[in-house]
């Protein structure tokens, strides 16, 4: 390939349901290739959030383990998404007055601003996760989509904050170093699904994301080109399950496999007299399900919550002119492959909406299990990884150039002996938020052990 080694970056995707380690580097195309796969059934994470963590570290570890057997590669850091019910997000404006204004705008200032919002003061136990800039303002001229380069004395800026609980953060965390892995990045997962699962073209127009997993359903709405709100509603496959054990009266396994094998979300498309039936516990007699009831019971469920994510998307506004989603919605997820479930959402928003499938950035050979909207997360969070090295890459190519050009200004004042000093001008390339608060917080968990 003529690539590194080290250009390969691992994924971590704590679901409700089920763990997913993925293995992932780019081919020569600048598509991501997947060259390992490891999931295991997820014990001790209840609606995104951590509640067990013995059973979850066993959980991460054999996941690891099958994805470094399939892979071949030994795995030592990932990227971890985090979702759950404690995430918000919210809207906030902030500026700064430049000493300079005569000086471009340059990375620097808009660190500058974004550190600012991270000083936000929020309520007790919870942590800023991540502060994307929406649009800027120079000298109050609105719309400006990129300020690098400008000339302006006052630098204002729309910014979409997301807010999690410290203490969920810190589980996940614990759980990943105990598992004996090293923590390189923590993403958001509507964001990470949406990197996996939508192209440019949708994210201009105008494009709302449902990533419905087990425990929980995460919305990221995007228009022209910037994450415009995310939300994590705590509802998702599971609670149907739940409704079909209760509803039949039979036990959970049988109920995921009836709603995975017959299930719809669209009542009338069952005829009356199909029936499944299912054997019964232990020497008792087989339990006859009609499938309408079946649907019936899914159908209530997640009508509620299509109408909960509905409600979401009313509240960025969507009906606003300005803030239409011209590319409608798109599902992904496990529970996007329940039948009938495009329709339904079509019928209840008025929307358009299509399935969608994590092969936007994955190479054309890739195993059709991979390009499942089950894996979309997992995908979203490898490329996320390679976005991250390859900065990390660049940066430090950077920083060697630097010091080379200081050494050698340093060598060539001694060379005229000159005693005065010259200021040594850094221009190593400044972190970005997440790869500081990255740094924190394994500090932290380093402290804490």
């Amino acid at each position: 390939m003529g690539r590194e080694e080290n250009e390969i970056a691992v994924g971590l995707d704590i679901g409700t349901t089920k763990i997913v380690a993925m293995v992932g580097r780019y081919n020569e195309y600048g598509k991501m290739e997947v060259l390992g796969v490891g999931k295991s059934k997820s014990l001790g994470v209840h609606r995104g959030v951590v509640n067990n963590i013995t059973q979850t570290i066993q959980s991460i570890q054999q996941a690891v383990q099958e994805a470094e057997s399939v892979s071949g590669v030994k795995i030592s850091e990932v990227t971890v998404g985090i979702a759950g019910q404690h995430i918000r997000s919210l809207q906030h404006s902030d500026y700064i007055t430049r000493p300079n204004a005569d000086a471009v705008i340059d990375e620097e200032d808009i660190d500058t601003l974004c550190n600012q919002v991270h000083k936000l003061v929020m309520l007790p136990g919870e942590e800023i996760l991540h502060v994307l800039p929406q649009e800027y303002k120079v000298d109050g001229q609105a719309e400006i989509k990129e300020p690098v380069g400008m000339y302006g004395g006052r630098l204002e800026a729309n910014f979409h904050v997301v807010v999690g609980q410290v203490t969920s953060i810190r589980n996940i965390g614990r759980c990943v170093k105990s598992s004996g892995l090293e923590l390189s990045d923590v993403t958001l997962e509507p964001l990470a699904s949406a990197n996996a699962v939508l192209s440019q073209e949708e994210k201009e127009a105008g494009v709302a994301l449902i990533d419905i997993g087990g425990g929980t359903t995460d919305l990221a709405i995007f228009k022209d080109g910037i994450i415009r709100h995310t939300a994590v509603i705590p509802f998702g496959g599971n609670v149907i399950t739940e409704d079909i054990k209760e509803g039949c009266s039979i036990i959970e396994k049988q109920a995921e496999l009836l709603k995975i094998k017959f299930g719809s979300a669209w009542p009338g498309e069952n005829k009356d007299n199909e029936i499944v039936s299912i054997p019964g516990l232990r020497g008792r007699e087989p339990k006859e399900i009609t499938l309408k009831n079946l649907s019936k019971i899914i159908h209530a469920r997640v009508v509620e919550i299509i109408e909960q994510v509905f409600l979401e998307i009313k509240n960025y506004g969507h009906e606003s002119p300005k803030k239409k989603l011209i590319a409608g919605i798109v599902l992904t997820g496990g529970g996007s492959q329940l039948k009938h479930l495009k329709q339904l959402v079509e019928y209840i928003t008025g929307m358009d909406t299509r399935i969608g499938y994590p092969n936007e950035h994955l190479a054309g050979n890739s195993d059709p299990e991979t390009t499942s909207p089950m894996y979309a997360t997992a995908v979203g969070l490898v490329m996320d990884s390679l976005v991250h090295i390859s900065k990390q890459k660049k940066a430090a190519i950077k920083e060697a150039i630097v010091e080379e050009e200081i050494k050698e200004e340093t060598a060539s004042i001694a060379g005229e002996g000159i005693e005065e000093e010259k200021p040594v001008i850094d221009n190593r390339p400044r972190k970005n938020i997440l790869e500081k608060w990255t740094e924190k917080f394994k500090e932290f968990l380093d402290n804490a052990e």
